[in-house]
């Protein structure tokens, strides 16, 4: 333990000495989010989103699936979709959204990948509507289907677009590795997969060449914080005698912890890509 703090904090401190830390310019800018599940707007970039409303900034939300898989087994799905799509709402509320700004696009939660064709229309339509200056998805080497799915199906949608455009691809479980959480969690199963990304990141090597930049949000983490509380279902143990687990079981805690450091980091590039 004291071992793996030694090395958080040493890779919080590179962060901030490496990374490029953005300029307030960023929060005047519009932006339109993708999350492939409801709650991945709030831990990925709840304080951009934040920060950008509260200077005033036009900001989107989309939300790529319905979220039906989180506990299918123990709620009806019916039930569960609604309960997912109210907790959004009241999320990106919470976040300075409005209702009228968050969209759903409804697909089948861990199935994202069997409907790009007509994701990428839909997505399409969302960027010409909305014609944000700025994007945001899921890191492109996130383990999950359905993270993967929305990065690729964005980045086809954009090429499509053609309007220069920021995008920002922020992580999720890629945070899911050591030294950021423990090699020994409660169970076997999650063992196995956190020592397979800590060595798929190269013992979060991964940080300093495919991220290049951070967002100081010390100021709104309470905020993002309450946001994500929103999100009951996925922060509340709802049936605690039949094992309803939450954000707070994965890696026992540490996991979540890592979206309230005071840094959000993001991947940034330009589209069109210079063809020099």
């Amino acid at each position: 333990m004291v071992m793996r703090d030694w090395f958080r904090h040493r890779y919080q401190q590179a962060l901030v000495n490496r990374l490029s830390l953005l300029d307030t310019a960023v929060s005047h800018r519009s932006a339109l989010v993708f999350a492939p599940h409801e709650d991945d707007e709030t831990l990925g970039c709840g304080g951009m989103i934040l920060k950008k409303r509260a200077a005033g900034a036009d900001v989107n939300v989309v939300f790529m699936t319905d979220g039906r898989q989180s506990h299918a087994h123990l709620i009806p799905t019916e039930q569960l979709v609604e309960l997912r799509r109210q907790e959004a709402i009241a999320a990106c509320r919470e976040l300075g959204v409005a209702e009228a700004d968050v969209s759903f696009l409804g697909f089948t939660d861990g199935y994202l990948s069997e409907s790009i064709d007509t994701a990428v229309a839909q997505v399409l339509d969302c960027l010409r509507q909305t014609r944000p200056q700025e994007v945001f998805i899921p890191y492109f080497k996130e383990p999950p289907a359905d993270h993967l799915a929305t990065n690729r199906i964005v980045l086809a949608a954009l090429e499509t677009f053609g309007q220069p455009v920021t995008v920002y691809e922020y992580p999720i479980w890629f945070w899911h590795h050591w030294p950021w959480v423990s090699l020994n969690p409660s169970t076997q199963g999650e063992r196995r997969a956190i020592f397979k990304n800590t060595l798929h990141t190269f013992f979060g090597g991964r940080l300093f060449t495919d991220f290049n930049c951070f967002l100081d949000i010390a100021d709104v983490r309470a905020q993002k914080c309450t946001a994500l509380e929103a999100h009951k279902t996925q922060m509340t143990s709802l049936m605690p005698e039949k094992g309803w687990l939450t954000l707070h079981d994965v890696a026992d805690g540490d996991w979540l912890a890592c979206f309230f450091m005071n840094q959000e980091i993001y991947r940034r590039f330009q589209l069109p890509r210079s063809k020099s």
